[in-house]
């Protein structure tokens, strides 16, 4: 009885929902025919359903495409087309609205959508699909219906398929590879979502302007068939560039004009397992052949040098007591003298080295008139070694980043090895050991080498979704093999006041962070390009005094007296040039450099901040190992044969990979569609790409600037370091 009384209650609500769809509106049933041209008006007062039937093969698929145009020019309301199939229902209405960027609209009077293929059972079963006409417009609505079979619906293995495409005229085919040659977007799988609203709402999508490319796997369509829908943006702007101007009004229609596309789509196989192994048996064939020359190098050289330490041994007593040859200063004794007795410089007697133990050395700068690296190094072993332990105790694009850490754990085993038979020539107390050549400190080998893998690491965690966030991971420890081998230079021949590893690491973590906040804040930002540019600015100032002076100097309140008792003495009082030279010269080509890149970020205030960081110090690095090899080869040494065939064959190395490094096959500084403009074929192996190649040949590259800090002293080996110049 309760359930009657229910029913009783909502019946009048059921009758007054019915009647306005059943009372006043005329059903008109037509059976259709495909490939016919209807012309029919449609209004409130009636409705049309179109009646359809085809057969439908289980073995076979086939497209069936629905094409409507409006043709009254102002109709009160849409028309609403509904697709009634079997298993599936599809509707829009005419005139399709579609949104723009900033939810600009605009208006289509022509839409086309293609049907999906309901499934069965049979070998062959003749299926029925109705489509309903209605509207709500009192005036009639003139439009025009063709229901037609779409030719060469499933796309065929290598070979291209062209057709035309519009917003609101998507194509579909029944397709793994995809090329298409235009502002698109395109999504694999069905059910299918054809606008450009819903079209990523399932599947696999890409936006694209003028090529792309979606690989397929097998695995995620189980039934080895798929779609492939292609969606025309409302605007080009959607896929990158800047934006046009448009004078809104509220709810104002724009005009679409003519957004027709053609495309070419190609479905081709991709490469199987075996290119896959082979590309990686090839990476590492090629850097395992590294260990083996290494090994064959090593054996030679080890024979080698016995011969010559043995001889160099035999000598080494007779000269013994010879005085250094190498000038520091350029100036005689007594006009040094003179000139400290005169004027106060940033040079305190209680301030000359930043070591502990300087009290009991200080005999070096005031008995001698020329200083030696023999002099440089008189520190606790201890102390010095210890300096530079590290602290931090598309598959293609991954997979070759593979050279970066095979290589650098291979220079780790090359410092381990020469370490190894310099702590034994110790123990054995060998005169050329203790006495001769560059002081042996491998802590900062040892973070070249792991700062390398880590590159490796951070550049395969970079490529797995390449953006401009995640590039600092890229360039992190860029900047720390650039900063560790200037040091790594810097040391060879001041082994006494090298930075300490937790100032140099403290100012590397300085730089890591600029980084992070040129990403975060560097793009159009006045503010902040200011500021980094006054730091950079001041930073290369306090570095070039304390290269200068050698860490003869104190920043304190003291520091505005001392410049200008400096300025008073050497400028005004007396105009005499730069106690040193060389180094002066260094330091003044260095400030212009660092100067007019400060200037150029400043103006330009490029939006690749990481970069432009990265171009900072790889100018620093190269102006400062120029400098240093200049200052060799006029100091008299020579550079032995394997320093330089590591030379010449880092350098070649170094210039083709730049070739390939700006062939910019993708950049995330554009929209992604932007991006794949540059996207090429795969030319090695079928398999790696030209950016694959330039992480082959900078792996290789380092792997070689490495090898030439540490063997291009070698030639100082066997000689006494009383005699060994200081610059």
């Amino acid at each position: 009885f309760y359930n009657v009384l229910l029913m009783l209650r909502f019946c009048p609500v059921l009758l007054v929902l019915m009647l306005p769809a059943c009372g006043a509106s005329v059903v008109i049933q037509r059976d259709a025919q495909f490939d016919v041209t209807y012309d029919d008006t449609v209004t409130s007062d009636n409705q049309t359903i179109y009646s359809y039937n085809h057969t439908v093969s289980r073995n076979k698929t086939e497209g069936v495409r629905v094409s409507v145009e409006l043709l009254s020019e102002s109709a009160q309301s849409p028309v609403l087309f509904v697709v009634r199939q079997k298993q599936a229902v599809l509707s829009f209405q005419v005139p399709l609205i579609l949104r723009g960027l900033y939810q600009r609209k605009y208006q289509y009077t022509q839409v086309g959508r293609t049907l999906c293929q309901p499934p069965t059972k049979a070998l062959a079963e003749t299926q029925f699909f109705y489509l309903d006409v209605s509207t709500l417009s009192s005036a009639g609505v003139h439009y025009q219906l063709r229901v037609s079979r779409v030719d060469s619906f499933t796309l065929q293995t290598d070979k291209k398929f062209s057709f035309n495409a519009t917003p609101s005229q998507p194509q579909r085919r029944s397709g793994v590879r995809v090329v298409i040659s235009v502002c698109v977007s395109r999504s694999v799988q069905c059910p299918v979502y054809e606008l450009d609203n819903n079209v990523a709402f399932i599947g696999m999508y890409q936006t694209m302007t003028t090529t792309a490319a979606i690989t397929v796997q097998r695995k995620d369509f189980p039934s080895n068939s798929f779609y492939v829908v292609v969606v025309v943006k409302t605007e080009d702007e959607a896929c990158g560039g800047p934006l046009r101007f448009y004078p809104l009004l509220p709810d104002q229609l724009l005009d679409p004009g003519n957004r027709s596309k053609t495309l070419d789509v190609i479905v081709s196989p991709a490469i199987n397992s075996e290119v896959y192994v082979m590309g990686m048996l090839f990476c590492l064939g090629i850097f395992m052949s590294f260990y083996l020359l290494t090994f064959l190098v090593a054996c030679v050289e080890n024979k080698r040098y016995g011969t010559v330490f043995e001889d160099a041994a035999l000598n080494l007593k007779h000269d013994s007591d010879q005085c250094c040859v190498f000038c520091v200063l350029d100036r005689s004794l007594e006009s040094v003298a003179r000139s400290r007795q005169e004027s106060l410089s940033s040079v305190e007697e209680d301030d000359y080295d930043t070591l502990a133990d300087i009290d009991s050395d200080k005999n070096i700068v005031r008995t001698k008139k020329f200083l030696c690296v023999s002099d440089l190094a008189r520190k606790d072993k201890r102390i010095l070694s210890k300096k530079y332990q590290i602290y931090f105790c598309s598959f293609n694009n991954i997979l070759s980043n593979l050279g970066y850490v095979l290589l650098g754990l291979l220079f780790l085993l090359i410092i381990l090895q020469r370490d190894i038979l310099h702590n034994r020539a110790l123990e054995r107390n060998e005169s050329t050991a203790v006495e001769c050549g560059i002081p042996k400190h491998f802590g900062l080998y040892y973070a070249m080498g792991t700062a390398l893998m880590m590159e490796g690491l951070l550049s395969a965690c970079y490529h797995v979704c390449p953006n401009y966030t995640n590039f600092q991971f890229d360039t992190s420890f860029m900047y720390m093999i650039a900063g560790l081998c200037m040091l790594k230079l810097y040391q060879k021949r001041h082994p006494d006041i090298n930075a300490s590893a937790y100032s140099a690491y403290a100012c590397l973590a300085a730089v890591i962070f600029f980084s992070v906040l040129g990403v975060v804040f560097g793009k159009g930002n006045t503010a902040f390009w200011i500021v980094f540019s006054v730091i950079h600015i001041l930073a290369t100032l306090l570095l070039s005094t304390q290269l200068y002076y050698m860490g003869r100097w104190r920043l304190n309140s003291g520091i505005l007296r001392r410049m200008l008792n400096v300025i008073y003495t050497d400028c005004i009082r007396q105009c005499s040039g730069p106690m040193y030279i060389d180094r002066m010269v260094l330091l003044v080509m260095g400030n212009i450099v660092n100067w007019s890149l400060a200037a150029y970020g400043l103006i330009k205030r490029p939006n690749d901040f990481a970069s432009y960081l990265l171009a900072i110090a790889i100018c620093n690095l190269l102006l400062y190992f120029t400098f240093y090899i200049i200052m060799k080869l006029r100091s008299g040494e020579r550079i032995q044969c394997l320093a330089l065939v590591c030379i010449l064959f880092t350098a070649v190395v170094w210039g083709f990979a730049l070739f390939f490094f700006l062939q910019g096959l993708s950049t995330w500084q554009k929209t992604p569609a932007e991006s794949r403009e540059h996207n090429r074929e795969c030319i090695l192996l079928s398999f790696f790409d030209d950016h694959d190649i330039w992480h082959f040949l900078s792996s290789i590259a380092m792997f070689g600037s490495f090898l030439v800090l540490l063997t291009m002293d070698d030639d100082l080996d066997t000689v006494q370091r009383d005699k060994i110049y200081v610059f």
